[in-house]
């Protein structure tokens, strides 16, 4: 039990150094936003997401209009399952590159976008009946989705997000999240 408690204080100061290290980066970044979301995932799990979206202005391969961009994301994560009783909510914390591929020009942008990033939970143990087996998570993500507005401010979108192990400790069983979410671009 101690070992397992010390493994999850260093993945925690991992966590936490990773996104001071991400957020230090922010104060240089070109444009940088706010994003909230909301999902639903299998066995009764219900997720609300916090996320800090850096964009450098990195875009490559002009296509009839569209391009290729990379953003930047970091996100603090409450899940709550309303199986049983044992770690009713669980806290998830990562950082995720995405690539996009985006209209380059107009009020209306719209995009398609995937990404994949890594996450630590506060406990892989998610209901009575339901364990992901290990804390230390990748996290596969795609979706559809628009900026919009005069200075591109705003975003909303739709993704599929798969969270699992990649087998490193078994059982392997992942869970599977619909989110959507909104942002704000500054």
């Amino acid at each position: 039990m101690k070992k397992k408690n010390a493994q999850l204080g260093w993945a925690l100061r991992g966590a936490f150094v990773l996104a001071f290290l991400t957020f230090s980066e922010l104060a240089a970044a070109d444009q940088f936003g706010i994003q909230v979301a909301g999902g639903m995932a299998d066995h009764h799990v219900n997720k609300l997401d916090l996320g800090v979206v850096w964009d450098p202005g990195l875009t490559w391969w002009e296509i009839g209009g569209w391009h290729f961009a990379l953003i930047g994301e970091a996100h603090v994560s409450w899940w709550h399952s309303s199986e049983g009783d044992v770690h009713q909510n669980t806290g998830e914390f990562g950082i995720t590159p995405v690539i996009r591929f985006i209209k380059g020009a107009g009020w209306f942008r719209p995009f398609v976008e995937a990404g994949i990033g890594v996450r630590v939970l506060t406990s892989p143990t998610i209901s009575n009946s339901y364990t992901l087996s290990s804390g230390f998570q990748f996290a596969d993500m795609a979706g559809v989705g628009a900026q919009f507005g005069d200075r591109q401010q705003y975003e909303a979108g739709f993704r599929f997000q798969h969270l699992s192990n990649a087998s490193i400790k078994e059982p392997n069983p992942g869970i599977n999240f619909t989110q959507l979410y909104l942002q704000y671009n500054f």
